[in-house]
């Protein structure tokens, strides 16, 4: 069985040996807890089990497949805690992807920390750089690991038969013995090793791809090179350099090396492809930075996050630097800091007048510089909520041109007055502030281009008063070195459209909470979007959201608003549309916007109809075929299997908004098929998100949540696709999918 337990890949070096015998260590959870717990790493190399050193039961497993990255030293607040009691190289902290709060873990010797700390390190290179086929062992071990009750590394029919409802299957006795018996050649009564990937596989067996492959293979047996040419060009509407791509997926799927060397395809090499990223619903070539990068700031939706600095809720939630870092890695590029007096001289970020925890700013500032361009490299913005007096202003001021230094945008691009903002490509690995600024920007800048703009002479004299006054008034309550750290992102009161637009300057913002910007699209849909082609808005979540919940993002992209912030801790419908929308263009954080937003003489209104420069909707039609692994619902028994049902959601125009969905299939999350066919018509495909949800049906109360995936209209790919689930965390499951065909048909183009 030591074949099928353990990855080819891995080779198991005294590191891993040593990780395999296991070791006592401090898990901790806060200054006064912290616990022994024994730490074991499985025969499969990629489990990790440890077990409370008082009771002996195991308290918990991950797979080395949810962990992102380690830590080594004090890297967590936990552990910067208890700095002067355990020395950074005893120490190291185990991050996990998704919303899985850190485990930080004090280690007995440095010696002993740094096995774990490299031994991780090495397994996690091994999982993240898995192909298919590997990662279909993989799944193979797992469930036999978790299924070979006794650890004889055999399994007796008894076993099969538990296994087969913890994989969601409800299978009848005689069917599942029949399965057993066919994959135990040895006849010894057991499954071990090879037997055991023979019932796996007989399992998995994929009637719809199966019937799919003989459409097109005239022998049944393979499909030859001009027959794989036939299928991506028919169904898959691949146009391009098709048999090149033909010849690309032989190459990379095909499991058998004789039928490479003869450029064709079998069975098992066809799911291989449906199966890859090439077979997904989602279009490879939008997964890179594809959109151009070189327009104004404000021709852009850019990834944005409210009161980053919280973890749960609003009221009492714990304030934390990881809020920054995890918005940071998932490509977030606007984030909140709010600033308080702090003691001796500090500046302190909380959600004021709450009980929530309190950070240093000087903290939230060095984890800034330090992930700001992990993910990516283009401009982050971050919005100061300023709460201060002038004197720690002064201390923000120096915190922020100390840590960051060059990363800190303090003078426009070119030294001039600007027409218009810079793009994100002029301001690569720039940090931008975005708060109040005394008087205007051409007040602070000499040089060529430095006059003011002209104003008519019945306006000039009261607008200018205007001006001073509140110039005046900002003095008295902000530092001028803050204000000089402000550059492009002036935070400035919403007094209408029109207003604004006679000032027309680019580089002021305005905020709006969202009941505000909502009436705003109800009465001026048309002014709202014209506005955004020039300027940026931000729009936040109402103050009445004390548990963090969110409003739906899609009304308020539906007019270009660029900054929509919603609370990134809290998972749901709401960020998965974030998510959805952002997934593309390399997860850059900026996605351009579709160009009838980006012209400030636009006519475009997302509730009129008859603004829509459009030939007619866009029909999309989703043949929902099968599931496969779906995964079982959170807390729900081990025997209990889900009754799934697929919904999808169109999130775009209020004219396009719709939702349809399949029957659900009794008792089968293994393999249900649904082969159902659902039809959309969509106005504006441009601004449209399409949502899968599974859920598990339940006629008494509200269907539970098992899965989703969220894509922007314009990054599917047509033909036949899977689609991998998310969890409610936005973090892959696999094996978990759905296999669906996919058509879009365009309304027929004015006549000739």
């Amino acid at each position: 069985m030591a074949s099928l337990l353990c990855n080819a890949r891995i080779q198991l070096t005294e590191t891993l040996e040593q990780m395999q015998q296991g070791t006592l260590m401090r898990k901790v959870k806060s200054k006064s807890w912290k616990k022994q717990r024994y730490f074991k790493l499985q025969e499969d190399c990629m489990t990790i089990w440890y077990q409370s050193k008082r009771t002996g039961k195991t308290e918990s497993a991950f797979s080395i497949s949810d962990v992102e990255t380690v830590r080594e030293g004090h890297q967590s607040e936990v552990l910067q805690s208890l700095a002067e009691e355990f020395p950074p190289e005893r120490c190291f902290t185990i991050v996990f992807y998704g919303r899985r709060g850190n485990l930080d873990l004090i280690a007995g010797s440095a010696e002993e920390a740094q096995c774990w700390i490299q031994g991780l390190r090495q397994l996690i290179e091994v999982a993240t750089s898995m192909d298919q086929r590997e990662k279909i062992d993989q799944w193979i071990r797992d469930w036999f690991q978790k299924a070979d009750k006794n650890k004889d590394g055999r399994m007796n029919f008894k076993e099969v038969q538990h296994l087969l409802k913890m994989m969601n299957v409800d299978m009848n006795e005689d069917h599942a013995l029949r399965l057993f018996q066919a994959a135990d050649k040895s006849e010894s009564g057991t499954l071990e090793g090879e037997e055991f990937v023979l019932f796996y596989k007989a399992l998995t067996q994929r009637e719809e791809v199966l019937s799919l492959f003989q459409d097109f293979s005239e022998d049944g047996k393979k499909l030859t090179l001009l027959e794989l040419v036939d299928f991506l060009q028919q169904e898959q509407l691949e146009s391009e350099g098709t048999e090149e791509l033909a010849m690309e997926l032989i190459d990379k799927y095909e499991p058998s090396e004789t039928a490479k060397a003869r450029h064709v395809l079998s069975a098992d090499g066809f799911l291989m492809y449906l199966c890859s990223p090439e077979g997904s619903i989602f279009n490879p070539r939008h997964q890179a930075l594809w959109q151009d990068m070189t327009q104004p700031l404000c021709h852009y939706f850019i990834s944005s996050s409210h009161n980053t600095y919280l973890i749960e809720d609003q009221i009492r939630g714990q304030s934390s630097i990881e809020g920054y870092i995890r918005a940071l890695k998932r490509g977030c590029r606007c984030l909140e800091v709010d600033c308080w007096d702090g003691p001796n001289g500090e500046p302190m970020v909380y959600h004021g007048h709450t009980f929530t925890s309190k950070i240093p700013f000087r903290e939230v500032v060095s984890t800034l510089g330090k992930y700001a361009f992990q993910a990516s490299e283009y401009p982050v913005i971050l919005s100061l909520e300023n709460h201060c007096s002038v004197e720690q202003q002064d201390v923000l001021a120096q915190q922020l041109k100390d840590i960051l230094g060059e990363q800190l945008l303090t003078a426009t691009t070119d030294g001039r007055i600007p027409t218009q903002l810079p793009s994100p490509e002029e301001l690569k690995h720039k940090i931008l502030l975005k708060g109040k600024k005394i008087g205007r920007l051409e007040d602070t800048l000499d040089g060529p281009g430095d006059e003011a703009p002209e104003m008519s002479d019945e306006d000039n004299g009261a607008e200018a008063e205007e001006e001073k006054r509140r110039a005046k008034k900002d003095r008295e309550s902000l530092a001028q070195a803050l204000s000089d750290c402000v550059v492009y992102c002036k935070s400035v009161s919403f007094r209408g459209f029109q207003e604004a637009r006679s000032h027309s300057r680019p580089s002021e913002i305005s905020s709006f909470a969202e009941a505000k910007a909502r009436k705003l699209i109800r009465e001026a849909g048309n002014e709202f979007v014209r506005h955004n082609a020039w300027q940026l808005t931000r729009i936040y979540p109402s103050g009445m959201r004390t548990d963090s919940s969110n409003y739906s993002p899609q009304e308020m992209w539906n007019v270009g608003c660029q900054i929509v912030a919603l609370n990134f801790q809290t998972a749901g419908a709401e960020m998965d549309l974030c998510d959805g929308l952002f997934s593309q263009n390399g997860c850059c954080g900026y996605v351009l916007k579709p160009s009838f937003m980006r012209d400030k003489g636009t006519l475009f209104n997302p509730s009129d109809p008859s603004s829509w420069e459009s030939p007619g909707p866009v029909t999309l039609t989703i043949q929902v075929i099968s599931g496969q692994q779906l995964p079982k619902v959170a807390n729900s028994k081990a025997e209990a299997v889900i009754d799934p049902l697929v919904r999808v959601e169109i999130h775009g125009v209020p004219a396009d908004q719709a939702h349809q969905e399949t029957k659900y299939i009794e008792n089968n999350g293994f393999n249900p098929r649904w082969d159902e066919t659902l039809q959309f018509q969509l106005h504006v495909p441009e601004l449209a998100l399409v949502r899968f949800v599974v859920e598990d049906y339940d006629k008494t109360s509200r269907n539970d949540f098992v899965g989703q995936f969220t894509l922007a209209f314009t990054n599917i790919k047509p033909g036949y696709r899977h689609i991998h689930l998310l969890s409610k965390d936005g973090t892959s499951i696999p094996p978990s999918s759905l296999f669906v065909h996919i058509r879009i048909t365009e309304p027929p183009g004015p006549e000739e």
